[in-house]
């Protein structure tokens, strides 16, 4: 948990004092990914896989994000 509390504190960082608008996505998208850890770290925890597609669901509108800013920022709509 120290480790993810760590991950956390440095994507916030990043997030904030990110000199480009790519360093910005990149901290959002870690920090989805992390999100979508302790989802499956609950999941497990608690015994109830069913947060496990939440988690994916989770996962796959980070992805489509994520390929949405990068076609904006190709683009430059």
């Amino acid at each position: 948990m120290v480790l993810v509390f760590l991950g956390i504190v440095a994507s916030v960082i990043r997030l904030v004092i990110g000199r480009t608008l790519l360093d910005r996505i990149v901290a959002m998208d870690v920090l989805t990914i992390i999100a979508i850890v302790l989802i499956a770290l609950y999941a497990h925890i608690a015994d109830r896989f069913v947060y496990l597609d939440v988690a994916a669901v989770y996962g796959l509108l980070s992805f489509l994000s994520v390929l949405a800013v990068a076609r904006f920022i190709d683009r430059g709509l």
